[in-house]
Parts: C-alpha cells; sequence; structure tokens
C-alpha cells in the first residue's frame, strides 16, 4: 500500500518522476488555458467585476483541493505533516501581494498565467514575462538592502485552525459554507456589473455545492488524527528502531556531529530546568515536553542538513519525546545514548566521576551531583574534539526531507 505524498523518484527514478511533473503542468496548463486564463482581458475583467471566472475557478480548485487533503488525512492515508505549507510572513507577504496586484491589474496577467499565455503566443504574455524575468533579476540583487524586512515577522506554518484556535474539520466546513455564500454573490455583482453578459447557470452546480458540503461535514465528523494515532500508525516499524538501537547515538559519535561542518546540529534538551542548569551540553536548548507538538512545527522549516538530537538523564524521557516527534513525521531524529549521565560518564574528568556520583539515580534523574548550577560552563560540556580519540558506530543516516515547491496564483 503507498504511503502519500508519494515519493515519486523512488517510485519512478530520476527521469521518471520528471516526466510524471510533466503530464501533470501540462495538464495544469490545459485547464488554465480552457478556463480563460491566457487571455488577459478576461483575467483583468475580474478586477472590474464584470467576469469573475478566474475568482471561481481558483477557488474552486482551493476548496475541493482542501476538502480532499483533509478528508485523506482523517481516514489516514495521507500525512498533513509531510505537506509542505509555507510559513507566514505577515506583513512581508501583505507589501508583496499587494505589489503582484497592482502588476496583475496593470499587465492583465500573474507570472502563472503570463506562461499559459506565452505558451499559446500571446504577444502581451511574451511581454509580461520579460517583465518577471528583469523582476525577478532586479529583486535577487537589491533584497540584501531589505532582508530583515523581507524576513520579519515570521509566523512559521500558521493557518486558519492556529489562527481562530479551532479545528481542522470546523475550519473546512467553515470555509465551505462561506465561500459558496461567496459564489453565489459573486454572480449576482458579476449579473449586476455587466448585464449584457450571457450568465447561465449549469445544471451541476447545484448538486456539486451540496457535494462539497457533504464531504466538509465528514471532514468535520471524521477529524484529524492525534499524535497517538500517528504514532499507532507508525509504531511497528518505529519501535522496531528503537529497540535494535539504531536511533541512540553514542556520546562519540554526537562530539563528532557537533564539529561537523557539513551538517547542522539541533540539540534539544528535554529534561527538567534544574537539572538543565546544573549542567548541559554546550548548545543545547532546553525544551519542555509540554511544548513538543508548537516545537515540531518549526522543526519542519530546518534545513534538510538538519539532525536533531534528543538529551535526557538517561533515555527514558528522550525516548518519549522521541516518539512525540517521530509521530510528526520529523526526520533525522536522534536519541544520544545514556543521556548526559553517559555523556559525563565518557568525557568528564575521573576525579569528578568518583567524588560526585551519586548511586542508583534511576528514574531518569542526574547521576552526578553540582555543588553549583554550571550549566555549560563545566569543561565536559564542550570537549576538545581534537584532543580525543573518537570510536563509534555511526548511526546518523540523513532521511529526506519535506521541502518547499514554486507557488504563485496559477
Amino acid at each position: 500500500m503507498f504511503e502519500f505524498p508519494l515519493p515519486l523518484s523512488e517510485l519512478f527514478g530520476h527521469w521518471g518522476s520528471y516526466a510524471v511533473y510533466a503530464v501533470i503542468g501540462i495538464g495544469f496548463g490545459f485547464i488554465l488555458e480552457s478556463a480563460g486564463f491566457g487571455n488577459s482581458k478576461k483575467l483583468a475583467a475580474q478586477f472590474y467585476f464584470k467576469d469573475m471566472t478566474v475568482f471561481k475557478v481558483m477557488f474552486t480548485t482551493i476548496l475541493v483541493a482542501m476538502v480532499l487533503i483533509f478528508m485523506a488525512t482523517g481516514v489516514g492515508i495521507l500525512d498533513y505533516n509531510l505537506i509542505w505549507v509555507p510559513p507566514t510572513y505577515l506583513w512581508p507577504g501583505i507589501v508583496g501581494g499587494f505589489i503582484m496586484g497592482i502588476g496583475f491589474i496593470i499587465g492583465g496577467f500573474c507570472p502563472g498565467t503570463s506562461l499559459v499565455g506565452l505558451a499559446t503566443g500571446k504577444i502581451d504574455a511574451i511581454y509580461f514575462v520579460g517583465g518577471v524575468l528583469v523582476g525577478i533579476f532586479a529583486f535577487g540583487e537589491t533584497v540584501s538592502f531589505f532582508d530583515v524586512f523581507f524576513n520579519s515577522y515570521n509566523y512559521g506554518r500558521f493557518t486558519l485552525p492556529e489562527l481562530f484556535n479551532a479545528s481542522y474539520g470546523t475550519t473546512v466546513f467553515v470555509i465551505i459554507v462561506v465561500a459558496l455564500m461567496f459564489f453565489w454573490l459573486t454572480e449576482k455583482v458579476e449579473a449586476y456589473m455587466n448585464p449584457s453578459a450571457t450568465h447561465e447557470t449549469a445544471a451541476w452546480l447545484t448538486p456539486a455545492a451540496a457535494a462539497l458540503i457533504v464531504l466538509a461535514a465528514a471532514v468535520m465528523f471524521i477529524g484529524q488524527p492525534t499524535n497517538q494515532d500517528r504514532w499507532d500508525g507508525i509504531a511497528t516499524e518505529a519501535q522496531a528502531k528503537l529497540d535494535n538501537r539504531d536511533i541512540q547515538i553514542s556520546p562519540a559519535e554526537l562530539l563528532d556531529l557537533t564539529n561537523d561542518s557539513k551538517l547542522k546540529p539541533v540539540l534539544l534538551d528535554v529534561r527538567d530546568e534544574i537539572d538543565y542548569n546544573q549542567f548541559h551540553i554546550h548548545g543545547a536548548r532546553l525544551l519542555d515536553m509540554d511544548d513538543l507538538l508548537n516545537e515540531s512545527q518549526a522543526m519542519q522549516f530546518e534545513l534538510a542538513n538538519t539532525v536533531f538530537v534528543l538529551i535526557g538523564n538517561d533515555e527514558t524521557r528522550a525516548t518519549e519525546a522521541w516518539k512525540i516527534l517521530k509521530a510528526e513525521s520529523i526526520p533525522n531524529l536522534y536519541i544520544l545514548e545514556g543521556g548526559i549521565n553517559n555523556w559525563l560518564g565518557t568525557f568528564a574528568d575521573a576525579n569528578f566521576r568518583s567524588d560526585n556520583l551519586i548511586n542508583e539515580p534511576g528514574d531518569d534523574r542526574l547521576a552526578y551531583h553540582f555543588k553549583a548550577a554550571l550549566g555549560d560552563r563545566f569543561p565536559a560540556s564542550e570537549p576538545e574534539h581534537s584532543k580525543i580519540d573518537l570510536k563509534f558506530e555511526p548511526k546518523i543516516i540523513l532521511e529526506l526531507k519535506l521541502a518547499p515547491t514554486s507557488g504563485g496564483c496559477g
């Protein structure tokens, strides 16, 4: 059984996946051209409320895709966490949308539809595409002057359910109902602004709208999988990795990782704040177990060469955190073998280990006593990589991460 999204490169190979992309692209362009998206006059008419075809086609596509995506995630055949959702840069996005909208009104095309017009040989589209290319070059050459604003107001993977603190199913249903009301209103406005045009309502529209509402109601009824549901779906394979100790990396490998310029280690310390303040590995960030799900959203946007390492006093709490994050489809996720206790047992000097060892700490407690909260100011926090003979069985294997795709209005 396939798991979605489909790994096209693995299924069809490098060139086979490109063939799939070509078929999808040609089909997408054909639909856009059939809907009139290659005609600048038709596109510009939407801004005068005389021809709302663009609005109706685009939002119908968005609504149908939304319902099908969350229906698929609700029944467990699609992992929503593996779908790239662009991060929200609020004010840069608003300013960029405003600039693009002005260009759309003036030129009659957006970047995507201009390519459709170009493919069908329209002269105005050719000039528009030329302007787009010049704009891309100008942006690339000048973005350094306003990069602070360009990267500001970053809300991460921020969607309407987070904004309104509502479930995905409820949000989907409300959006469908409101959108259909807007479609009805759009028909009335279009007829008023352009009375000379023929406005015929296709017979299939009413049953199609009813079917969309039924599907949205089903999405709301089914709901979305919880973290526990996601773990249950991968438990057999994931638990085998834990049991086989495929993802527990030794202190030596972690030290080597932190000194590897080709990789980006992210050390997540999931212990209590008291233990963290007593001692932690240099560069490790304290992460409350209650914040794991929120943190997982930000982790999705890390670079492809990022390796996450969970750190506890031993492995108990780190393993619990690993299960939660693994269920959220976080790739390149590992556990420090033996936790901080093993790290100190490996890199702390012999006098410290013999004088400060606590007998039978257990229960994921710190095995060594510190007279003061030293944090990362203790020598073992950052051992000298060049002076240590590192021998370990390498376990880190980079997994494929989800990545941004090109976007646009069509």
